[in-house]
């Protein structure tokens, strides 16, 4: 004999089912064959399209080279502010830029920071590369 369970409403579990798809996005995290998987593109971090697309602040062609300490524990670093260059120039001037003087640094958000006070020596290097650079602060 089967039980009488009374049905629920079939409206309401269409609601139901569509706010759990809303909520689940879902989609493939890790997998063992690519590694890490984007979540907006859904292709390996590796091959992931949207990272390449990702918007970089764009320099105003104003170059302003500054000396900065705050949040660094007292350390000083020689800042580069307005290139208006992509991720792998900007990557490649940075890396001519440390080895030209002699130490280490990063490129962050479109701007080039490079350890010590090389302000002078980087005026110098930018001006012979053509850009017309401007010292900024102290």
């Amino acid at each position: 004999m089967r039980c009488a369970r009374p049905r629920s409403d079939p409206a309401l579990s269409h609601s139901r089912a569509a706010m759990m798809r809303r909520t689940n996005s879902g989609g493939l995290v890790y997998s063992t064959e690519a590694g890490r998987m984007c979540p907006a593109c859904r292709k390996a971090i590796g091959a992931c399209a949207c990272a390449s697309q990702a918007a970089r602040p764009a320099g105003d062609g104003k170059v302003r080279i500054s000396r900065d300490s705050k949040g660094r524990g007292g350390k000083v670093v020689t800042v580069v502010r307005g290139l208006a260059l992509d991720a792998v120039a900007l990557g490649l001037l940075a890396k001519e830029l440390r080895s030209a003087c002699g130490s280490g640094g990063t490129v962050k958000d479109g701007v080039v920071e490079v350890q010590g006070d090389h302000v002078e020596r980087i005026l110098g290097i930018l001006a012979a590369k053509g850009w017309r650079p401007k010292q900024s602060g102290g």
